[in-house]
């Protein structure tokens, strides 16, 4: 790291006092990612006999660990000069590696949980690997926020961080959705990014291929633990459900990316553009298990996401205001929001039925 005339443990002081990104990472909001636990004994229970043939490819795959020995600094890590990074766009970065860190931690801890917990030796193998791959992530992520002197206390992050009660298949729909997501945010970046260099203001981005690739797997992974049990995919009441979580995590996605301009703008995207190419991937991609797609072409769609961000943006003014008039004008907001995602809900979805073979290969 170019450190100028700053020391290491001055440069810490420094930019400490400005990011706490332990007390960011603890944050428990509607767009900052949770810790979740949920009923350990009902996903011990799961028979994957009807997918066994791909169960297999899949495990053999993951045991083969083709990122071994990816996530490490090597001769492509240029050195950052944090000191001179745009200030705006060094707290936009540190807000997405601080959210990214946890994200990945998140998964950690809830598939290591289940490893420690179970004794059904198909999903125990499972978890494993997955909990290997997201602490790899994860303590990445934070290799590059120490460059900065702000890492994340993940230990204390453990214990710290509010946790979130999810039924197992919500758990299958939350996470097979972020783990998706995940691959088409950061396969559209690296294909960005390698044909635009110039733009690439970080090493990490150069890491972003075969990381999407362990997002990919994972994802694959739930898919066919859905497809263990035919009702969570195609009873009316899961198909609304399903609905539920694609418009939360698409509008999230949206909400949280236009927190930070200054990040997308170095990156050289639009982020309405950017935005809509990934959930035009997530939404390819996701037709291997679910019955339906948004419509993210519809006329609703942009208007009412555009009016959500809008209202995420006065309930953080509200909070900052305080006081009884700031409580008002978060609930009024908050009313505006509710509003909004009923508006992106209530689209018409593109019903579609789910191939035979649920099993895909990254092609993006």
């Amino acid at each position: 790291m170019n450190m100028h005339a700053t020391t290491h443990d001055e440069l810490h002081a420094e930019m400490s006092d400005k990011f706490d990104t332990d007390a960011m990472a603890q944050e428990s909001t509607l767009l900052n990612p949770r810790f979740y636990t949920t009923a350990f004994d009902e996903l011990d229970r799961i028979d994957v006999t009807p997918v066994r043939a791909e169960w297999d490819k899949l495990i053999g795959q993951m045991k083969s660990d083709p990122n071994k020995g990816h996530f490490k600094k090597n001769a492509d890590w240029d050195k950052v000069d944090w000191e001179g990074m745009e200030p705006k766009l060094k707290r936009e970065f540190i807000d997405f590696l601080v959210s990214s860190c946890t994200a990945e931690f998140s998964g950690c801890v809830l598939y290591k949980e289940m490893k420690r917990r179970g004794k059904n030796p198909d999903i125990c193998e499972l978890f494993n690997y997955m909990a290997r791959d997201e602490a790899r992530h994860a303590g990445f992520i934070n290799d590059a926020l120490r460059e900065a002197g702000v890492a994340v206390n993940l230990g204390f992050l453990t214990k710290a961080k509010k946790y979130t009660y999810f039924r197992p298949k919500f758990i299958y729909y939350a996470t097979y959705l972020s783990e998706k997501i995940g691959y088409a945010r950061y396969i559209t970046i690296y294909r960005h990014l390698e044909a635009n260099p110039e733009q690439r203001f970080h090493p990490i981005f150069k890491w972003f291929k075969e990381w999407c690739n362990d997002e990919f797997s994972h994802g694959e992974a739930f898919a066919l633990l859905m497809r263990t049990d035919p009702k969570l995919t195609e009873s009316f009441a899961n198909k609304l459900w399903i609905r539920f979580f694609l418009t939360a995590v698409y509008s999230t996605m949206y909400v949280r990316d236009h927190a930070r301009p200054a990040f997308h703008e170095a990156l050289g995207v639009d982020i309405d553009w950017y935005d809509q190419e990934v959930f035009r991937k997530t939404s390819e991609i996701a037709k291997q298990v679910f019955p339906m797609e948004l419509d993210i072409d519809h006329p609703r769609w942009m208007p009412n996401l555009k009016r959500m961000e809008r209202a995420f943006r006065k309930i953080e003014a509200g909070a900052k205001q305080g006081g009884v008039a700031g409580q008002i004008a978060k609930f009024a907001a908050g009313a505006q929001a509710a509003w909004a995602f009923v508006a992106l809900y209530t689209i018409p979805v593109k019903k579609s039925t789910p191939p035979v073979s649920v099993r895909l290969e990254p092609a993006y």
